[in-house]
């Protein structure tokens, strides 16, 4: 499968599977524990709120590669059909843009770099 053949919404697609992975293991690995507790972190991390946010934070630090930023637009401008009811649409488009970054480094196999945004996520949303 090769990444550049898929659209930003399919690389989307996949990004919001693998963070939401990625975040509840993380968690998990972290000694948390109850559902309710659980569900509550995960929102900070996995919601289109939080993943807009964290990559307006990411971007201002310059932390993203040339390649990553095209990929962050190419899924932030590609069509998005409907919005879901709880986000307004330029919150739902920068969180889709988010996610293409991190399913394009799937598809890649850059787990490192996936963990590395990761790392940073969580320092960021730590620190709130």
């Amino acid at each position: 499968m090769r990444p550049d053949e898929h659209s930003g919404r399919s690389l989307a697609y996949l990004g919001d599977a693998v963070w939401s992975l990625k975040v509840r293991q993380r968690l998990l690995e972290e000694g948390y524990g109850r559902g309710k507790q659980l569900q509550r972190l995960t929102i900070k991390y996995v919601s289109a709120r939080a993943q807009a946010n964290l990559y307006d934070i990411l971007h201002e630090e310059g932390f993203f590669t040339e390649m990553e930023e095209e990929l962050y637009h190419r899924g932030r401008n590609d069509n998005a059909g409907s919005v879901p009811r709880s986000t307004d649409v330029l919150t739902y488009r920068r969180s889709t843009g988010f996610e293409a970054i991190l399913g394009w480094l799937q598809l890649c196999g850059e787990e490192e770099r996936i963990e590395t945004i990761l790392n940073r996520a969580m320092e960021i949303t730590e620190r709130k």
